[in-house]
């Protein structure tokens, strides 16, 4: 019987359909456009919400979850289990995980009976989301809350996730590069390739054209699992085509055990620009 249940939030990239299968409760990021707010995967779709951007993208902003979200969560998935374990995007990039044990702390009188653990996935993207993936897997085998931590943290030395960004116009909203530098990039054409390490986003490259690009982050996974059977989760920012032949390409390419398809989150997409392309990805072995 199943002792704990999952929170994350909506930057874990999960499907609605993942989500489902296994109670994940999600606490939404904001997405604000022209003065509204908008909790992302709840009052708009990844989809809505790049169109938004595209209108106007110097207005589109997001910012994390607050403690009162998470306490929200918190309280939903008490519904389901006494036991709870929260998977947070990476504290490196964002004050998530800072916001989830403030809610922690609250939840100690709102819900004195339940065990809440904060877990920093170190990821983000369905990077983080394999993180939450496999605690609620190890949750549905019965295993007790110790065990499940264990299985998340085992997991965030295990997987990654490469991205091809259409354009590095947006990126300077990082902080990591000036907007200047941003505008010069975008105007010589050049596509970043993003991927994670240390808890940080890393550039890993970068390229003039998008089909080189593919090709290069497809070699880069290659190089990292050979042969091994392989977790694939394909992102896309506003690129569904594009997304779905990708899919195609490495189910026929590796040896995929999963693979799932997924929209990229606005709240990164907000630094990225619409045409993101990628996957998170780990080998069994």
């Amino acid at each position: 019987m199943q002792q704990v249940a999952i929170v994350t939030d909506s930057i874990a990239c999960l499907t609605r359909e993942l989500v489902e299968q296994y109670g994940i409760v999600i606490a939404p990021i904001s997405i604000c456009f022209r003065d509204k707010v908008y909790r992302d995967w709840v009052d708009i779709t990844p989809t809505e919400a790049y169109e938004l951007f595209l209108q106007e993208p110097e207005r589109f902003t997001t910012s994390p979850a607050s403690p009162g979200r998470y306490l929200e969560a918190y309280h939903e998935a008490s519904k389901q289990k006494k036991n709870i374990l929260c998977v947070t995007l990476s504290s490196k990039l964002s004050t998530g995980y800072d916001m989830a044990c403030v809610a922690k702390e609250q939840a100690k009188t709102e819900l004195p009976r339940v065990s809440i653990e904060v877990l920093d996935s170190q990821m983000v993207t369905a990077a983080q989301g394999f993180v939450a993936l496999v605690a609620a897997r190890t949750a549905a085998e019965g295993k007790g809350l110790a065990e499940v931590v264990k299985a998340a943290e085992e997991m965030r030395s295990r997987v990654t996730f490469l991205l091809l960004v259409d354009t590095i116009r947006y990126v300077y909203r990082t902080g990591r590069i000036p907007k200047v530098a941003a505008r010069v990039g975008s105007i010589l054409n050049i596509k970043p390739i993003l991927t994670m390490s240390s808890g940080l986003v890393r550039f890993d490259g970068a390229v003039r054209s998008r089909e080189h690009g593919i090709d290069r982050i497809l070699k880069i996974m290659r190089d990292k699992v050979g042969q091994s059977a392989v977790h694939v989760a394909v992102m896309h920012a506003y690129a569904l085509d594009e997304a779905e032949r990708l899919k195609e390409r490495v189910a026929s390419e590796f040896n995929c055990v999963e693979l799932w398809l997924t929209e990229f989150s606005p709240v990164m997409g907000y630094a990225t620009g619409t045409g993101t392309l990628g996957f998170a990805f780990y080998s069994d072995d």
